[in-house]
């Protein structure tokens, strides 16, 4: 299991907060709760082999899409 730890902000009321992510199961899509808000932080992780980078991505899952 490879783990990374990252500090993200929260979408919703901007908190810091401390993150591990398990980059050993690929392209993952998951939800955490903000320690704070308790608002679902929706988190999107793409693990890029070819360049050797983790492309970590943090938004509120709450943009509407027309």
């Amino acid at each position: 299991m490879k783990l990374k730890s990252n500090t993200i902000h929260c979408p919703h009321c901007g908190h810091h907060q401390h993150i591990n992510i398990d980059c050993s199961n690929g392209d993952q899509e998951y939800f955490e709760d903000c320690r704070v808000c308790c608002n679902p932080i929706h988190l999107r992780l793409h693990i890029d082999d070819q360049h050797k980078k983790i492309e970590l991505y943090i938004d509120a899952d709450d943009e509407q899409y027309y």
